[in-house]
């Protein structure tokens, strides 16, 4: 490879794209939102001030580490001010939504009528479950099985088995199905 392969971008190159196809302007967003979220968690106060001294405190350590300007630094402060107004926006609308739906008076009816549902489906699903289990305890003369107790489905005579055979037909009546037990 040539040395301009190798050639380290200067940060201020944010259009550039990386192996990766996101810009190298997008992995410092993403290096100055997780800084951020660092400093505002490793914090006791949780206020709006507390998340803004977070969001400059980031935006000073990584231009002071030379991780992008203090241009590029203002502009992921205002970005990142952008995507919390919006996510306050959402989860406000979240809350509102969530108190019209959870009403008490709401919830009984809807409650049991889902929970109706969820065992029903849970039901069906068990005893598919169940056939299906079932299903794979039944061996026939010439299967070959593990040890176990095998159990004649036509006469009711068991059959120990000491270790991995295949199965004979039952001595009593000569049947041939069995169902198994460990």
């Amino acid at each position: 490879m040539s040395s301009e392969q190798h050639e380290h971008k200067p940060a201020d190159a944010g259009a550039n794209a990386n192996s990766d196809g996101a810009s190298d302007h997008e992995d410092l967003y993403d290096r100055y939102a997780q800084r951020a979220s660092e400093l505002f968690h490793a914090g006791q106060d949780k206020s709006r001030e507390a998340m803004e001294k977070a969001l400059d405190a980031a935006r000073q350590q990584l231009s002071a580490a030379s991780e992008f300007s203090a241009e590029q630094g203002e502009n992921f402060k205002q970005y990142m001010r952008r995507d919390l107004a919006q996510t306050e926006r959402d989860m406000r609308a979240l809350s509102q939504e969530s108190k019209e739906h959870l009403h008490p008076a709401r919830l009984g009816a809807g409650a049991v009528s889902s929970l109706a549902r969820m065992l029903d489906t849970a039901g069906s699903a068990m005893q598919s479950w169940s056939r299906q289990a079932e299903d794979t305890l039944h061996f026939g003369t010439g299967d070959i099985t593990t040890a176990g107790t095998l159990t004649c489905v036509a006469c009711g005579q068991t059959l120990q088995l000491k270790r991995t055979s295949r199965v004979p037909p039952c001595p009593s009546c000569r049947g041939t199905q069995f169902r198994k037990g460990y």
